[in-house]
C-alpha cells in the first residue's frame, strides 16, 4: 500500500477516533478537531518519508496530543493549564462509570446529543466530529444550504463552550433520553457511507461498517430498546446490498437490476431475526418500520416476488412516526408499482418538494412505465440537472438516452393533453 492510499484509509478510519480521543482529553471541541487536523498535516509531509507507521491510529493520536499539549502550554489561561495537566496524566482509556459506554466514539455520540442541545444540532455536531463529514455532505443529509448548517454547527459549538456541557455520558438511567438523537447519528452516518452517491472514488463503506459496529455496542447496552434493535435490523438488511449497488465504473445500479445473489445472506438472516425480536416487544417505531420494509426487498428472490402492497402499507404508518414529504414520495413508489403507474403519479402531483432531484426522477420512471417516453426524456433531464453527484447525473443520463432510443411514440410535450385513460 503506498503512502498516499494509507494516509487516505488512515482519515477515514481513525478520524472519529483521534477527535474523540481529544475531545475526552481537553473537553474542547475546536482545539479537539484542530489538532487531529494539524496531526494529519502533519503525517502527509513525513510519512513520504519515513514511510506509513504500523499502527497509523496510535501515531495520529499521540500526534494530536503533543500538538493539542502545545497549543495549551502557550496558553496562559488557567484553565488551559489545567487541561494541560490532564493531557500529561490522562489513561489511554477512558475511566469507566455508571453508564456502562466504554467506547470513545460511543461515548462521543452521547455526548454531543444533550438533551440541551436541539436533536437537530446534536445530530449534526456528532456527524461532523465523529464521522469527519465535511458541512457539505452534512447539509445534503439534512436537506439544507451549506452555508445554513455551517452556521449551525458554530451555533451549537458556541452553546457547549458558554453551557460548559461536559465530555460525560449521563448514567445508565438517564441514558434513554438522549437515545432518539443518538440513533439519528448512527443511521445518518450509516447512510453517508452506504449510499453510492458520492461517487466510485469517495465512497466510504468504513464508514458504514463503523456505524454498524455502534450500533451492535449500543444494542448490546440497550437490548431491551425495540428501537435500537430496529436500526441495527434496518443496518444489516441495507448493508447485505452494499455490493452491488454499483456497477464496475461506480454508476448507481437501481433495486430491481442488483445481482441478488450478491446480497449478504448472513447480513440478511440476523438483521431478519433482529426485526422479529424488535417486533415482539409490541412498542412500534420508525426504526423497526423501515427495517420491515427493508426486510420486504431482502428476502425477495426476484424483483416480482416483492410485496409492493404490503411495502406501501408499510409506508403510511411510516408517515405517522415521520410525517414528511420524502417518506410520501417512497409510498407514492410502492403504490405505484402495486396498483400501478398512474396510482403513482397521482400521488406525486400532491407533494411539494421543490428542488429534491428524486421527485422529477421518480415521475420519469412512471411515466417510462407507461410508454410516454418523451415526457419521460424531459423529467430525466429535470432530475439530472437537480442531482448533486456525478454518478447520480450519470445514472439519470443512461436513462434518458434509453427513453429517447425508443422507437413508435409520438413526440408529445408534458403539458399537451392526454387521453382520458392516462389522466391520473
Amino acid at each position: 500500500m503506498d503512502v498516499e492510499t494509507a494516509l487516505a484509509e488512515a482519515f477515514r478510519e481513525e478520524w472519529g477516533q483521534v477527535v474523540a480521543t481529544l475531545i475526552r482529553i481537553t473537553g474542547d471541541w475546536d482545539l479537539a478537531e484542530e489538532c487531529a487536523q494539524d496531526a494529519f498535516a502533519l503525517a502527509l509531509r513525513t510519512w513520504p518519508r519515513d514511510g506509513a507507521p504500523d499502527r497509523p491510529g496510535a501515531w495520529l493520536t499521540t500526534a494530536a496530543r503533543n500538538r493539542a499539549t502545545d497549543r495549551l502550554r502557550r496558553d496562559t489561561v488557567g484553565a488551559a493549564k489545567l487541561r494541560e495537566a490532564a493531557l500529561m496524566h490522562v489513561p489511554d482509556e477512558p475511566d469507566p462509570d455508571d453508564s456502562g459506554v466504554t467506547d470513545d466514539r460511543l461515548r462521543l455520540i452521547f455526548t454531543c446529543c444533550h438533551p440541551a442541545l436541539a436533536t437537530e444540532a446534536q445530530v449534526a455536531l456528532a456527524l461532523r466530529t465523529l464521522a469527519g463529514l465535511s458541512t457539505a455532505e452534512i447539509a445534503r443529509a439534512f436537506l439544507v444550504p451549506e452555508a445554513t448548517m455551517s452556521q449551525r454547527l458554530v451555533r451549537v459549538k458556541r452553546k457547549i463552550r458558554n453551557a460548559g456541557i461536559p465530555y460525560r455520558v449521563p448514567p445508565a438511567h438517564l441514558l434513554p433520553e438522549r437515545t432518539a438523537a443518538v440513533l439519528s447519528v448512527l443511521y445518518l452516518t450509516f447512510n453517508e457511507g452506504y449510499s453510492a452517491s458520492a461517487g466510485p472514488d469517495l465512497l466510504r463503506p468504513d464508514l458504514a461498517a463503523e456505524a454498524v459496529r455502534l450500533a451492535r455496542v449500543l444494542a448490546g447496552l440497550m437490548p431491551d430498546e425495540p428501537e435500537v434493535l430496529g436500526l441495527l435490523a434496518l443496518m444489516l438488511l441495507q448493508h447485505a446490498r452494499r455490493a452491488t449497488r454499483a456497477g464496475a465504473d461506480g454508476e448507481l445500479v437501481p433495486l430491481e437490476e442488483q445481482d441478488r445473489t450478491r446480497w449478504d445472506t448472513g447480513e440478511i438472516t440476523e438483521g431478519t431475526r433482529l426485526l422479529e425480536t424488535a417486533l415482539r416487544r409490541r412498542q412500534p417505531g420508525p426504526y423497526q418500520v423501515q427495517a420491515a420494509i427493508a426486510a420486504c426487498h431482502a428476502t425477495a428472490a426476484r424483483p416480482a416476488d416483492t410485496d409492493w402492497a404490503q411495502i406501501a402499507g408499510l409506508y403510511g404508518e411510516l408517515r405517522k412516526f415521520v410525517p414528511s414529504a420524502v417518506v410520501e414520495l417512497n409510498r407514492a413508489v410502492a403504490v405505484g408499482m402495486a396498483d400501478g403507474p398512474l396510482a403513482g403519479l397521482a400521488l406525486l402531483d400532491e407533494l411539494d418538494l421543490a428542488g429534491y432531484h428524486l421527485l422529477p426522477a421518480t415521475r420519469a420512471d412512471f411515466l417510462r412505465r407507461l410508454g410516454r417516453t418523451a415526457e419521460a426524456a424531459e423529467w430525466y433531464a429535470k432530475a439530472r440537472d437537480l442531482a448533486p453527484t456525478d454518478a447520480e447525473r450519470a445514472y439519470l443520463t443512461r436513462r434518458i438516452s434509453e427513453v429517447v432510443s425508443v422507437p413508435g411514440e409520438p413526440v408529445r410535450r408534458s403539458g399537451e393533453p392526454r387521453s382520458p385513460e392516462e389522466r391520473p
